[in-house]
């Protein structure tokens, strides 16, 4: 079902009351439509632009359960997200992968501390752990990330962390919702919320950007999934209503590979702000951040500041024998983090626990704020439970926790880039063994072949790409 069709059944049925209605498309608001359809319940998720346009889409690739958590002292987010992140592991091996990461020690004790630190992250991941970390020496360090900066060397610590596709698994929770009999429509903005007579939220008024047409869809449950946008669908809830997040900047640049040879990860365990810092391959790149700006709005397209930009090239010129400057950077992107707002709001965004928080309002809509992607499937079954509840429906047990992904294969060859596409590899293939033209590259220095433009195009599961 594509989103044609998902349109012209909602029009079909003006007077239908889904179970449950989910605003948001991103790695919140899908991992819930997941769940929900996957109960059985009848599930529409509405989203204002692409599947993970925002946010979702803008992460350091990493599925982990954040060492500088772990520093913090905020074991219980640790626990859940190493215990997360076996589970995406085993769900979507097509998408997440094991990454080696390397702590450089340029003072003699970090030796000691991160080996000591890191023992306890692999303890904490239990029989879900991917691989035991340890002291290396200078030499082995050197090894794996030949173009380190050598000056002070004394050696470094290895552990193992997962790396992951971000929107690859939006499209793919999207196909696998609606496997599922959920609906997933995209460009389908909600522009007010319906109230009952007894000022319960009853539904939405949602309008599609294709057409232009607004709809007036009912449900027994809202979800406010909307990432940094949460406050606004809470202002049409409630004109008065306080804010509930406090945003904060993420930015990354891409710099060419010759910058990390060698397919290890960087871990930069404290930069002079007190954040952690990553330089981790992909696809033939090397992704570096992050920032974290506190912020004061919200915005789909979020713009990095040149400061940010100047602290990530400064910070990893420190640590990489060639310093990369503003003209190496290839690309760059910033994402908005949903941080939940702590009560005392002087409190510095890096020090905002990355935990999620559920709240109900007296209308009865459900928000979430907070979160990360490493826990997106253990926020959707909280969700969900407090949906069902509110609601009345039928009790049903989360059934994800074993549950593959669309895509799912159990063997990933992962030194090609088409590992992505799992399952639907087959189609592309299918298309070059009839039309082996197809086989050609877009451009000499892309991989990317003229199949996958074309299965794109026509296969009806991946319209959620390329609608609008």
């Amino acid at each position: 079902m594509n989103r044609e069709s998902m349109i012209k059944n909602l029009e079909a049925q003006p007077e239908k009351v889904w179970d449950i209605l989910i605003i948001g498309g991103g790695a919140t608001g899908l991992g819930a439509g997941v769940d929900a359809a996957s109960r059985g319940y009848d599930t529409l998720l509405l989203e204002q632009a692409d599947f993970a346009k925002g946010t979702s889409s803008r992460s350091t690739k990493l599925v982990h359960g954040g060492v500088r958590y772990l520093a913090q002292g905020d074991i219980a987010l640790v626990l859940e997200a190493l215990h997360e992140r076996g589970l995406m592991r085993q769900n979507a091996p097509h998408l997440v992968k094991d990454q080696v990461f390397i702590i450089p020690n340029y003072v003699w004790w970090d030796g000691p501390f991160y080996t000591i630190g890191m023992k306890v992250y692999d303890m904490m991941a239990g029989k879900l752990g991917l691989g035991p970390s340890e002291h290396i020496s200078k030499e082995e360090t050197i090894k794996y990330i030949p173009n380190l900066s050598e000056k002070g060397l004394s050696g470094g610590v290895i552990y193992y962390d997962g790396q992951f596709d971000d929107a690859r698994l939006a499209v793919n929770l999207a196909q696998t919702m609606v496997e599922n009999k959920g609906s997933a429509i995209n460009y389908f903005e909600v522009v007010d919320l319906l109230k009952s007579d007894e000022g319960m939220v009853c539904g939405v008024k949602a309008k599609d950007h294709e057409s232009g047409k607004t709809h007036t869809i009912k449900a027994k449950v809202v979800i406010n999934a909307t990432g940094v946008f949460v406050d606004n669908i809470l202002k049409m809830n409630d004109k008065n209503a306080k804010k509930t997040i406090k945003p904060s900047q993420g930015i990354h640049i891409i710099l060419d590979k010759s910058f990390l040879q060698g397919e290890s990860a960087i871990m930069i365990p404290k930069t002079s702000d007190g954040r952690v810092l990553f330089a981790v391959p992909w696809h033939g790149k090397v992704v570096v951040g992050t920032t974290d700006t506190q912020v004061d709005y919200d915005s789909l397209e979020p713009r990095a500041l040149e400061e940010e930009i100047e602290f990530i090239l400064s910070t990893a010129a420190q640590y990489l024998k060639k310093d990369p400057t503003r003209k190496d950077v290839l690309s760059i992107f910033a994402g908005l983090r949903p941080l939940a707002a702590p009560e005392d709001d002087s409190e510095e965004t890096k020090e905002i626990s990355r935990g999620h928080k559920l709240i109900v309002s007296e209308s009865c809509m459900i928000t979430m704020t907070g979160g990360k992607w490493t826990t997106y499937r253990k926020m959707a079954e909280d969700i969900i439970d407090k949906a069902a509840m509110i609601a009345g429906l039928d009790e049903r047990r989360c059934v994800t926790k074993n549950m593959p992904i669309h895509g799912y294969v159990a063997n990933v060859d992962h030194s090609n880039h088409q590992y992505i596409y799992g399952s639907d590899l087959v189609g592309i293939q299918k298309l070059v063994s009839n039309q082996p033209e197809l086989a050609d590259v877009l451009h000499p220095n892309l991989p990317f072949t003229k199949a996958e433009v074309v299965w794109a195009v026509r296969s009806p599961l991946c319209v959620y790409w390329w609608v609008g």
